[in-house]
């Protein structure tokens, strides 16, 4: 039976956790094997199917936006003790599962950070006897690489450790080397997936009169949520229901005074495990522009507006929330620009828009990155013929 170690490591957000848990549960239900490590801070309610999780300790966080600094749960600092204890977990894990493919979430495209524990997991994985595949599961688009010489540190190390690079995209949308241009340079260990998007509960004969806002995890949503109980009454649905959900990672604090800001119909309340019913049923969507939530509402046919975090470098969902506006799918209102006034302009736009055509992209990614582990694990290689699996120590692309 196929093996696989699945690495995800989430630090402000839950959408990296959440695209990771679909694919886990496609691959359980597909008969892998999955042992889910998660290095971030313990998610109440996640499914990752039939595979087993194992939590990295210390769990770490990032103290801010920019994701610059590690701080475990309590806010002390990562020091090299808790790095050697992280990494030892990973290579004693390695050693009593003997993985047949060990697949990192966004490394080494992103969580740099995590070199320190990542490396010698790899370099490991590379020098085993049993010579386990090693792929990379990242999604469609990249953050802007700013510093010097991060895309050569890249494609380097995919050429000494990697024998395939999992997009979880379409390139009908956007290929891969639109944010990454030096893809090119691995094509022949570039495979697309399609989009990994939950599964939806069946569409309702009309959508219901909600409008729904959400926020994904909950760290960054206060701008948003202010604004939208501000637009309620300055928009055409100002007389419907509005239901706003907020995730565990805002404290309890902040949350009750947003709750505390509802005016009448509106309901404040935690996030909840019905959310893809909700939104399927809504008459609108508001949210940021996460990966997750933005293909679940397109994918649900909901009427929406996005707010894409961009905060610091941010840049990934304002350009896939731009080529969806494109197609005239959704309606963007910037953060930068967020105010009570644009919002409730946004929600008449999105409200106006004709009923879009069927979606021209591949919605299947969990249930196909499934099989393209299996194959890997098979036997199926990355080199330029893509018939035999590569040497150990990487080769040309």
């Amino acid at each position: 039976m196929t093996r696989v170690l699945f690495y995800v490591q989430h630090l402000l957000g839950i959408g990296h956790l959440r695209r990771a848990a679909l694919i886990a549960q496609a691959a359980s239900a597909a008969g892998l094997t999955v042992d889910f490590v998660s290095g971030g801070l313990p998610h109440p309610g996640l499914d990752i199917g039939g595979a087993r999780l194992v939590q990295l300790e210390p769990a770490l966080r990032t103290l801010d936006e920019n994701l610059s600094h590690l701080v475990t749960a309590t806010g002390g600092r990562l020091d090299a003790a808790g790095e050697a204890t992280r990494r030892d977990q990973l290579l004693a894990l390695l050693a009593a599962t003997r993985p047949d493919v060990v697949l990192t979430e966004m490394f080494p495209f992103g969580r740099r950070q995590m070199r320190f524990e990542l490396l010698p997991l790899l370099e490991a994985a590379r020098e085993a006897p049993w010579r386990p595949r090693i792929a990379a599961s990242v999604r469609d688009i990249l953050t802007t690489l700013k510093q010097p010489g991060k895309t050569e540190w890249i494609l380097d190390t995919v050429r000494r450790l990697y024998d395939r690079v999992l997009v979880h995209g379409d390139p009908a949308l956007v290929p891969f080397e639109r944010t990454f241009p030096a893809g090119a340079e691995m094509a022949a260990r570039l495979r697309y997936t399609g989009y990994v998007v939950a599964a939806l509960p069946p569409r309702a004969a009309a959508h219901g009169p909600e409008v729904l806002v959400s926020t994904g995890g909950g760290a960054v949503a206060e701008p948003l949520v202010a604004a939208a109980l501000a637009a309620r009454a300055l928009s055409p649905l100002a007389k419907s229901p509005w239901r706003v959900l907020i995730g565990e990672n805002l404290p309890a604090e902040r949350f009750a005074a947003l709750r505390a800001a509802a005016p009448p119909g509106v309901t404040v309340e935690r996030s909840r495990p019905d959310f893809l019913a909700l939104l399927s049923a809504a008459r609108l969507s508001i949210s940021q522009a996460g990966y997750n939530t933005t293909l679940e509402t397109i994918a649900a046919g909901t009427p929406a507006v996005v707010v894409p975090f961009a905060a610091g470098s941010e840049t990934e969902q304002t350009l896939r929330a731009r080529l969806l506006e494109e197609q005239r799918r959704l309606v963007v209102v910037e953060e930068r620009g967020l105010t009570p006034a644009a919002l409730a302009a946004g929600i008449a736009r999105a409200l106006a828009l004709p009923p879009p055509p069927p979606l021209p992209l591949r919605l299947d990614g969990a249930a196909e990155t499934a099989r393209q582990l299996a194959a890997l694990a098979a036997g199926g290689g990355a080199d330029g013929g893509g018939d035999g699996p590569l040497a150990p120590g990487g080769g040309g692309v």
